[in-house]
């Protein structure tokens, strides 16, 4: 994972790896159990996913770093959702939008089943990083079908590999070190409604 530290000052720094913010840096804030996605991870979810996402809306249900929503605004994205609940966190998110003048990304301060409760309309590409090893997938499952419309594509990053989530099939994997990451998909026939 190519997370630069700044000397001096205490911060991380990620690169966004893609679109019109190529090369571009964003600062993370140091907090516990804040894993940004790693750059080899993240090409190859986009390429999964397609380089050009204009048009897309998409959730990013614990931005953390940022990495993810920031990626795929870079990509033409329509508007980001980025959902954190860390103070500290959500600072340096707001900092990056206004750096990056993401005026599509939109930083709301909020816990995911919360944000989830309160929830209108489907994305069409979802980023779920929870923290591991808190059971963070069986509590969303219940909830995330308020935000899963008929083509939505889920991706997932966690300690186990997903097969299947919220009636949704995993349609490309792949593993890094511990971390197990697959794009999902609903099947052709799921009817899906709203």
């Amino acid at each position: 994972m190519s997370i630069k530290h700044d000397n001096g000052a205490g911060l991380s720094r990620i690169r966004i790896i893609g679109g019109q913010w190529r090369s571009r840096l964003i600062e993370v804030a140091e907090s516990t159990g804040l894993r940004p996605t790693p750059d080899r991870v993240r090409e190859t979810l986009f390429n999964w996913l397609g380089q050009d996402l204009s048009g897309c809306r998409c959730l990013d249900l614990f931005a953390g770093s940022g990495a993810l929503g920031f990626e795929a605004a870079s990509r033409g994205a329509q508007e980001v959702v980025m959902v954190e609940s860390a103070p500290k966190v959500l600072t340096h998110l707001r900092q990056a939008k206004a750096a990056l003048a993401a005026h599509q990304v939109k930083v709301v301060a909020s816990d995911a089943l919360a944000y989830l409760a309160g929830a209108h309309g489907h994305f069409d590409v979802i980023f779920l990083d929870p923290p591991y090893n808190l059971g963070w997938l069986e509590k969303l499952a219940p909830k995330l079908d308020a935000v899963i419309g008929n083509d939505t594509r889920l991706y997932v990053e966690s300690e186990y590999a997903v097969e299947q989530l919220c009636g949704l099939s995993s349609i490309k994997s792949g593993r890094a070190g511990q971390v197990h990451y697959q794009l999902l998909h609903p099947p052709a026939n799921k009817d899906n409604h709203g």
